[in-house]
C-alpha cells in the first residue's frame, strides 16, 4: 500500500459510522467518513434505551447530546390487552429506575435528523475527514483483502486506499451486497407505516410524560414516541400479509384506533407529513468481518424496532469496531484474532436483541420469565434491564432463558462474548474483583 493509504475509511455517516470515525480519530488514526446524503436528512424517529446514556458517557459524548434539550424518557409503556406478553393484562411500564444500582435511569427521545448531525459533528471535531454527498460505487481489492473504496463526489470519481474499510452503510449493506452475504429473517419481515404529528400536549397522556408507548393488537403493534415538547411520531408495524390487505392510510387509522391510550395522547394533534412506509425490516449476515473490513450496526444485522435497541447496538458495535481496528493497527499480526473476537461480540449483542423480539411476537416472553425463575421483583429488574439494553451480559436469567431456545437462533453457531461493554464494573466477576482488591 502507498504512503497515502488511510488507516480507515468509514462508509456511512449514521450513528454507527460517526461514532466509529470519532473514536478512531481520537486514537490518532487517519480516517475519512463517506456519507452519501447531505445532512440534515430525514430518518425514522428514535426512542433511545437507558443503556445509551451509559454508552455516551463512556464515549465522552454525553455532554454534547444532553446539550440538545431532547425529550427525557424515564420508561416505556407496553399496552398488552391479552396479558400474554408481559406480567399481566393491561399496561406494563418498564420503569428505568428499577434496573438496579449503577445504571442510568433516564434516556432521550430524539429526532434522528438532528441526533445524527450532532454525532457527525463530533467526528469532525475529533479530526475525521467527513465528506457528504459521497456515493460509494465499489471497493478496491487485492486478492481476498479489501484495500479501499471507489466513490463519486460532486460528479467526480475518486479512490481511497485504506488499511481497513468499516461498513456503516446501514440497510444498504454495501459489503453484504458485494459478497452476497445478507439473509432475511422471514419470521420477522414486517412493514411499518408512520407519520409525525404536531401540537402535542402531554396533559392528554394517560401515562408518564416522555415515555414511549407500545400497543399490541391482533395484527401487529403501534408506537407513539414524543420527539419534542410538541411533536410525536406514531407508527403501526404489521406482517406483510396484513399490509397487503388494505390501503396504507386505512390500515394506519384502524390500527392506531385499536390503542385508546395512544389516541387519547394524540388529542388535539395534527399530522405534519404524509404517511411513510418502511418494509422488510429484519436480516442478518453470518460473516461480519473479513480481511481488511468490518461491518457495524445495521450493515450486518437489523432487528424489528419493537424494543428500540437498533441505535444502541449499532453504536456499541461501532465502538468495539474502533477498538478492534486500533488493536490491529498497533499489532498487525493480531488481525485474525481480534477480528474473530469482534465478530463474536457483534453476534452476541444482536442475537440477544433478536431473541427478545421473537419472544414478543410469539407471545413467549412470559415463558422465558417462567424458565428464568425467581421472585417477581427480581425478575422485573432483569426484564427492565434487558429492555434497557443489557444485551451482552451473561448473568441475566431472562437472557439465558431466551438463548436456550434453539428456534430463535439467528446466526450460524458462534462463540458468545459475554460481559457488559457499557457497565462492565457492574458484572459479578468485576464486582468480586473490586471487592477482593479493596479487602
Amino acid at each position: 500500500m502507498s504512503s497515502a493509504t488511510l488507516d480507515a475509511v468509514v462508509v456511512g455517516g449514521g450513528p454507527a459510522g460517526a461514532v466509529c470515525a470519532t473514536l478512531l480519530a481520537r486514537e490518532g488514526a487517519s480516517v475519512t467518513l463517506l456519507e452519501r446524503d447531505e445532512f440534515p436528512r430525514f430518518h425514522i424517529g428514535e426512542s433511545m434505551l437507558p443503556y445509551m446514556v451509559g454508552l455516551l458517557e463512556r464515549l465522552d459524548l454525553l455532554d454534547a447530546v444532553q446539550a440538545q434539550g431532547y425529550v427525557i424518557k424515564r420508561g416505556g409503556e407496553f399496552i398488552d390487552p391479552t396479558g400474554t406478553k408481559f406480567f399481566s393484562p393491561g399496561v406494563f411500564r418498564a420503569d428505568f429506575s428499577k434496573q438496579g444500582e449503577g445504571r442510568h435511569a433516564e434516556t432521550f427521545q430524539v429526532e434522528r435528523a438532528h441526533f445524527d448531525r450532532v454525532l457527525i459533528e463530533q467526528a469532525k471535531r475529533a479530526g475525521a475527514r467527513v465528506l457528504h454527498g459521497a456515493q460509494v460505487t465499489g471497493f478496491l481489492e487485492e486478492g481476498e483483502r479489501l484495500t479501499g473504496v471507489r466513490y463519486r463526489h460532486r460528479d467526480t470519481p475518486h479512490e481511497l486506499q485504506a488499511r481497513y474499510v468499516v461498513d456503516a452503510s446501514g440497510r444498504s449493506g454495501r459489503i453484504a451486497q458485494r459478497f452476497g452475504l445478507r439473509k432475511t429473517i422471514d419470521e420477522l419481515r414486517m412493514v411499518a407505516v408512520f407519520r409525525h404529528y404536531e401540537n402535542l400536549d402531554e396533559v392528554h397522556n394517560p401515562g408518564h410524560e416522555g415515555d414511549i408507548q407500545i400497543g399490541s393488537h391482533a395484527d401487529g403493534w403501534v408506537w407513539a414516541i414524543p420527539l419534542s415538547a410538541h411533536t410525536i411520531s406514531v407508527g403501526t408495524v404489521m406482517p406483510r400479509a396484513v399490509f397487503r390487505k388494505g390501503a396504507a392510510e386505512e390500515l394506519f387509522d384502524q390500527h392506531v384506533a385499536r390503542i385508546p391510550r395512544i389516541t387519547q395522547r394524540l388529542k388535539g394533534t395534527r399530522p405534519t407529513m404524509g404517511l411513510k412506509v418502511e418494509t422488510d425490516y429484519c436480516y442478518h449476515t453470518d460473516t461480519v468481518t473479513g480481511p481488511g473490513w468490518l461491518m457495524v450496526g445495521d450493515a450486518g444485522c437489523f432487528g424489528d424496532p419493537m424494543f428500540s435497541g437498533g441505535v444502541l447496538v449499532a453504536m456499541t458495535t461501532a465502538t468495539r469496531a474502533a477498538e478492534t481496528i486500533t488493536q490491529a493497527l498497533a499489532d498487525p499480526a493480531s488481525e485474525t484474532r481480534v477480528l474473530d473476537t469482534y465478530s463474536n461480540f457483534f453476534k452476541t449483542g444482536y442475537d440477544t436483541y433478536i431473541r427478545l423480539i421473537h419472544s414478543f411476537y410469539q407471545s413467549e416472553l412470559l415463558s422465558a420469565l417462567a424458565d428464568a425463575k425467581g421472585p417477581r421483583e427480581e425478575l422485573e429488574t432483569y426484564m427492565v434491564r434487558l429492555m434497557g439494553g443489557d444485551f451482552w451480559s451473561g448473568d441475566n436469567p431472562i437472557s439465558q432463558a431466551l438463548r436456550a431456545n434453539p428456534r430463535w437462533d439467528t446466526f450460524a453457531p458462534f462463540e458468545p462474548v459475554f460481559g457488559c461493554p457499557i457497565y462492565p464494573e457492574n458484572t459479578p466477576r468485576n464486582r468480586a474483583a473490586v471487592a477482593a482488591a479493596t479487602g
